[in-house]
């Protein structure tokens, strides 16, 4: 009966074994996806963004009523970024104001969540403003409609995963809706 038991706990102990190398596996495959999807996204993007997407960083703060996209030079001062930066947001903030997502499709692709909802977004329902900030430049979505702000959070999503270690999650203060 011990040599069973022996048996069985060596069967479980293997199971075990090579149940995590197929977790890793998986999890290499996944990791292997994403860095392609980025690779293809900020080749992509090369048509689109006139700044060095490596020489940048992509903030997204979500906001009960939105949510704030800045844009910022890794290096303090670097004028040449910082100048392309504060003019493509404001390119992008005349283009989304008019229905026009051609950049994010072109870049994201047409099925980027969030995307269809806001195109499909009537005018005037979602605010855009421009903000020159410290070494960039921010837009801050803001909406009264609780699916535009679904829509405006997903897409914050895609962006963070799509653009991978260029972008990041901010946060939001209460007070003046500040990010960090």
């Amino acid at each position: 009966m011990k040599f069973l038991n022996v048996i069985a706990m060596a069967a479980v102990v293997l199971a075990g074994a090579a149940n995590a190398q197929t977790m890793d596996h998986a999890a290499h495959m996944k990791m292997m996806a994403e860095a392609q999807r980025q690779a293809e996204v900020s080749k992509l993007g090369k048509d689109v963004m006139p700044f060095t997407l490596a020489a940048t960083t992509h903030i997204f703060a979500k906001s009960e009523t939105g949510g704030t996209q800045q844009v910022v030079a890794k290096i303090t001062g670097d004028d040449v970024q910082i100048k392309l930066i504060r003019q493509h947001l404001r390119d992008i903030q005349e283009q989304f104001l008019k229905g026009d997502f051609s950049g994010p499709t072109h870049i994201h692709g047409q099925a980027m969540l969030g995307l269809a909802e806001l195109k499909a977004a009537q005018p005037g329902q979602i605010a855009i403003e421009f903000r020159d900030i410290k070494d960039g430049a921010e837009l801050t979505y803001t909406t009264t409609d609780a699916k535009m702000v679904t829509a405006l959070h997903k897409w914050f999503d895609a962006q963070l995963s799509d653009h991978g270690k260029d972008a990041m999650e901010g946060h939001m203060h209460h007070e003046g809706m500040k990010m960090q």
